[in-house]
């Protein structure tokens, strides 16, 4: 498969955005990152997008292995490949385990997730499937949550799975470790 818009370079992106894109590779192991090679051909508009991603995590309230756990089961729900592979590394910085990282990969049962931990990740399966939540299922996420993590939890969840459209629909292959 080829991307359908090759990652942007330095003339492309700018220095500063050449520079993250540089940067995110080294956390993550890889060359620089295609999602940010890429989006960062938008300019202002990637800016803004970081911005905003980096509001919901790293920097969310919900805790990081949350996040991931989150994230990854939109990654599944959608089949996004690179999302998969490039939060398989981040959810095991955030405290995921290698078993739960699979487990949740091959979307099955993970008995090590607290009750909370699994709310969330139903909610965000419910969520990708159907784009909304019934009463039962919010009801259930508002007794584990805050009002602001519930929030922040539809957000997480949509801009993943917003995301998981962009990636797929450019045929975006997963980054390459060093």
């Amino acid at each position: 498969m080829t991307a359908r818009i090759p990652p942007g370079d330095l003339a492309s992106l700018g220095p500063i955005r050449w520079g993250l894109s540089r940067a995110a590779g080294k956390v993550t192991g890889t060359q620089p990152p295609a999602i940010f090679t890429t989006l960062g051909r938008t300019k202002g508009l990637f800016t803004g997008w970081l911005h905003f991603a980096a509001r919901l995590m790293p920097f969310g309230s919900l805790a990081r292995r949350e996040s991931e756990m989150v994230i990854l089961t939109v990654a599944t729900e959608r089949q996004c490949e690179y999302e998969r592979e490039h939060h398989r590394l981040l959810g095991s910085r955030a405290g995921l385990t290698g078993t739960e990282i699979e487990g949740i990969l091959a979307d099955e049962v993970v008995g090590s997730l607290s009750p909370r931990e699994r709310v969330l990740r139903e909610s965000a399966q419910v969520l990708v499937r159907t784009k909304d939540l019934d009463d039962e299922q919010w009801a259930a996420l508002r007794r584990m949550t805050t009002k602001r993590e519930a929030i922040e939890l539809l957000l997480l969840v949509g801009h993943y799975d917003m995301l998981a459209t962009t990636l797929t629909t450019l045929r975006m292959e997963p980054d390459q470790r060093r």
